[in-house]
Order: structure tokens, then C-alpha cells, then sequence
């Protein structure tokens, strides 16, 4: 029976990792300066070829430039290669639900020309429970048809990448809903508008689509 290796990683690998949450967090922002090598030696407790290769791993992601006399930049918080779905993970609440508005305009504007009849039935479908399960104080039930009734209202946009992205945006969004909200109230207050938004879709309406997308935002804020 082969056995698989798992070979620990080196002290300047787990340097890089620990500055990644730094440099993610609220320490710092881009385009501050990281602590000079000695600096980051007493931090860490390493030596400098340690610090050296973790500077060059950072730098090599994307998350900082090193500038001959002016020191270690910051470039980005999130460097090349994180995931969104990771990214999202370290969001606020306010972060991920204005890219959620963000993204849901354009949708909405897509959907309207693109929708097919299917679309439009499983939207209905998603509008109906969204009421049910709001009338029954059903929180968490309430909160995942509202997530699929945008849902398909994305798929119906016929664009696979922003269905993908906003469903990775809805998934995060939801387990922050379910911490936020502790009752349906505010999903029964917008349950009108959001039946306008599926007539309105329904019927080709851009404009009206568009106005009562926007009103539905506006609350959410």
C-alpha cells in the first residue's frame, strides 16, 4: 500500500500565509508599506532568508510590489489567485450585498429581453414560496426562496458567467442573512415589489423592471 506524504511547510511559506491575513484584514490597506526586514524578523521570530522567500511569494500572488529604496508595497488585498468564493468568506455584510446589487441591475436588464417562458414559471414559482414561507415566520425557508427567485431571474440574463458569479455572491449572502435576520418582517415588506419585479419581467417591461429594481435596492439598504 503506497503511502501519500504530507510534507509540512516551511517557515517562510507559513510567514507568507500569516502576512495574507494581515495584509486581508483592517491592519492594513493598499498602498501601505509593509514593515522592514529586521521588523518582520522580530514579528515572525525567523531568520531573513525566511523572510526573503516570503516576500517573494507574496510578491510572486500578487499581493505586494518591492521598490529598490522605497520599500515593500501593498498592491492588493487579495492578490491573483484567491477564489471569489474564499475572498467572499472575509467580506462584511455591506461588502457582498451591494455587489449583489450590483450585479442583480444588470440581470434584471438582461432577463427582460432574454426570458423564456420557463424562466418566467420558475420565477413564479420561486414568489409564491418567497409569500408562503414569509407569512409562516419560516426564516430560513424564506430567505432561500427569495435567493432562488433571483436566481432566476439571473439564469433567465441566458449569461452562464454571471449566473455562476451570482450565485456564488447568493451563497455567501445567505448564511449572513440567516444570522441577520431574525423574523420575515422585512421579506414581507418588499414581497410586493418583488411580485412588480416578476410582472414586469414577465410582460418585457424594461423601464418598469429597471424602476422597481432599483426601489427594491433602495430598501435593502
Amino acid at each position: 500500500m503506497n503511502e501519500t506524504k504530507i510534507s509540512k511547510l516551511s517557515l517562510a511559506e507559513e510567514v507568507a500565509g500569516r502576512l495574507k491575513d494581515l495584509i486581508g484584514s483592517d491592519r492594513y490597506e493598499v498602498g501601505d508599506k509593509l514593515p522592514t526586514e529586521p521588523e518582520l524578523m522580530g514579528q515572525f521570530g525567523v531568520g531573513r532568508s525566511s523572510i526573503r522567500e516570503a516576500i517573494r511569494i507574496l510578491t510572486n500572488d500578487g499581493f505586494i510590489k518591492v521598490r529598490q529604496g522605497t520599500g515593500t508595497t501593498i498592491v492588493s488585498k487579495t492578490g491573483f489567485g484567491e477564489p471569489l468564493s474564499q475572498r467572499l468568506m472575509r467580506a462584511k455584510f455591506d461588502e457582498v450585498n451591494e455587489v449583489r446589487l450590483a450585479i442583480e441591475e444588470k440581470i434584471v436588464e438582461m432577463a427582460v429581453v432574454r426570458r423564456s417562458e420557463a424562466d418566467v414559471a420558475k420565477m413564479k414559482q420561486a414568489i409564491l414560496l418567497r409569500r408562503k414561507y414569509a407569512q409562516a415566520q419560516d426564516v430560513a425557508a424564506c430567505i432561500q426562496a427569495d435567493i432562488d427567485f433571483h436566481i432566476a431571474i439571473a439564469e433567465a440574463s441566458a449569461n452562464s458567467v454571471m449566473v455562476e458569479i451570482y450565485q456564488t455572491v447568493a451563497m455567501h449572502l445567505k448564511n449572513m442573512f440567516l444570522e441577520k435576520f431574525q423574523s420575515t418582517d422585512v421579506f414581507m415588506e418588499t414581497q410586493g415589489m418583488h411580485e412588480q419585479l416578476l410582472k414586469a419581467i414577465a410582460d418585457k417591461d424594461l423601464r418598469r423592471s429597471l424602476i422597481v429594481s432599483k426601489n427594491i435596492a433602495t430598501h435593502r439598504k
